[in-house]
């Protein structure tokens, strides 16, 4: 298998199942065919919808914009390939269920019928009472998001056939890489939207890297991943305004031997102006990233692998 070879799909395997479809909640490469002990994960980048969906959603063509890491598992899937990476992509859009939410952070009041006994306030749901939990509710400047209340019997279905296996899945590829490489390290793929200029060098932010302050990666990776950005004329920020989420407080583990980055692109960094399509720029941004993990794969092996450093050279 060659890791320049574009013509091969990585995405192999299925998982998971998104309800009342018949499509997997997500799609994944095997370990067995990684060359580099690295996972790139879209855990926004669905964009199956069913029908029952798309119905249930008040205003679906704005709302799944706005939630969408839009094309970004387009871009995460060929950074596997050019780079040999593993991948787990997802098909179940954010919009039936964030996968890089606690399965806990749940707004109750979109729930009908009965709820379980909860602390109001309690810390675990604080992203679902601004809107953005576990299944989202509000956008800024779009309101409610869905018609009428989701039924107890429906998070369910979600948690059960989309977040649970996704979870499962993801830590079982982790593992694996480990095992056969003696690391592993994920990065966790995201798009935001355009941020304004910094005032360190006002430019518009085009990529932040986020360690989760430093909990899930040691800080000579994301310093290497930063530096290795601003080298090449770009505008980089670590941990803001975005720090990694739930993905990297569970999976990342550097005490044995798992670690991880989120990495967010600006979308107008490889999209049009309408952040829809993609432009010829998408292209630049799939290889800017697989030679970003090209680099932090070298810079694993000097630091946390000696042994493994002539492969990574």
């Amino acid at each position: 298998m060659s890791a320049g070879d574009d013509t091969r799909d990585p995405l192999s395997m299925e998982g998971g199942s998104i309800p009342n479809s018949d499509a997997p909640a997500f799609r994944m490469s095997d370990v067995a065919d990684a060359e580099i002990p690295f996972l790139i994960a879209a855990p926004h980048g669905g964009r199956h919808y069913s029908t029952d969906i798309w119905e249930k959603m008040r205003t679906p063509h704005s709302v799944s914009l706005k939630l969408e890491d839009r094309l970004v598992d387009q871009i995460a899937k060929a950074v596997s390939i050019r780079t040999g990476a593993a991948a787990l992509i997802a098909y179940a859009p954010r919009a039936l269920i964030d996968l890089n939410r606690d399965p806990e952070d749940i707004d109750w009041d979109m729930v009908s019928g009965s709820k379980p006994d909860r602390r109001i306030g309690n810390a675990a749901n604080r992203r679902a009472r601004a809107g953005l939990g576990l299944v989202p509710r509000r956008l800024l400047r779009t309101g409610e998001i869905w018609k009428a209340p989701l039924s107890r019997k429906e998070l369910e279905q979600r948690v059960g056939r989309v977040h649970t296996p996704y979870h499962h899945t993801l830590n079982r590829m982790l593992q694996s890489l480990r095992d056969k490489f003696g690391v592993a390290f994920l990065l966790d793929l995201h798009s935001m939207p355009p941020l304004a200029p910094t005032k360190r060098q006002n430019r518009q932010v085009e990529f932040v890297v986020g360690d989760r302050f430093g909990a899930s990666a040691p800080n000579s990776i994301s310093t290497a991943a930063v530096e290795f950005l601003e080298r090449r004329g770009r505008v980089a920020e670590r941990n803001s305004p975005y720090a990694g989420g739930y993905i990297l407080d569970r999976h990342a583990r550097p005490m044995g031997g798992i670690f991880g980055l989120q990495l967010e692109i600006c979308r107008s960094a490889y999209l049009d102006h309408t952040l829809t399509s993609a432009t010829p720029r998408m292209g630049t941004i799939v290889n800017l990233v697989a030679q970003l993990v090209i680099c932090l794969n070298a810079q694993i092996s000097h630091d946390l692998r000696p042994d493994l450093r002539d492969a990574a050279e």
